[in-house]
């Protein structure tokens, strides 16, 4: 049975009641005010839903996830990153970033980035939680992707690309600082062709629980600087 929460109340219910259909949906309601979306990652699960719908946590199993020693770059990839085609920084126009994440895709004409998503990711990053990359040719933005960092755990939430390969120059760019600074996990959710060609893989949601209680609240070193 799902579990609708109160707004009274930041408790989430074990993750071992999410359902098996559709997978990892864990429970309904509540907000999205900081508190809670910060004890939702902490639980091991996100707000994922469209407009119209209820606010819905989920929690799938399997779970994606990305090693940063397991970063796969290809050589057409490697290729672009070695000609500096693009320019990569980090915090610089969170809100710009998840705007286009927002934007329609080809594929879908609906996005779960509602404008209230957008406000509390927004409000996530002004409190030095939410962070964004952004990828740059010349002075346009043509890729990126934004995420939460907690500990040395960070939760990828979406990215976007207007030029080839952008947002895969992003993606590795950020692995292989937060690889720098101490990260042991990067959350990818959900499986696609595009994580999973760079290394992501699936582990059990009890696998992914323990690395929540185990690294969540160590120290990292980043510095979100450009």
């Amino acid at each position: 049975m799902l579990t609708w929460l109160q707004r009274d109340s930041l408790d989430f219910p074990p993750l071992n009641k999410a359902l098996r259909e559709p997978n990892g949906l864990l429970a309904a309601g509540g907000d999205l005010r900081p508190e809670r979306l910060i004890q939702a990652y902490r639980h091991g699960c996100f707000p994922w839903f469209q407009d119209g719908q209820p606010i819905l946590w989920w929690s799938p199993d399997p779970r994606t996830v990305l090693l940063p020693d397991q970063l796969h770059v290809s050589r057409s990839l490697g290729k672009v990153l070695r000609q500096g085609r693009y320019r990569v920084t980090f915090d610089q126009a969170f809100a710009d970033v998840i705007r286009a994440c927002a934007a329609p895709r080809n594929y879908a004409a609906e996005t779960w980035i509602t404008s209230p998503m957008q406000d509390a990711y927004l409000e996530l990053h002004r409190r030095g939680i939410a962070h964004s990359v952004e990828v740059w040719r010349d002075n346009e933005l043509v890729g990126g992707l934004y995420g939460l960092a907690m500990g040395q755990l960070f939760f990828g939430e979406s990215m976007f690309s207007r030029a080839d390969n952008a947002s895969k120059v992003g993606f590795v760019t950020l692995v292989e600082r937060l690889k720098n600074w101490g990260f042991v996990l990067i959350d990818c959710q959900m499986p696609t062709e595009h994580l999973l060609s760079l290394g992501a893989q699936t582990i059990s949601r009890s696998e992914f629980a323990s690395y929540l209680s185990a690294y969540l609240d160590q120290p990292n070193q980043a510095g979100w600087v450009a």
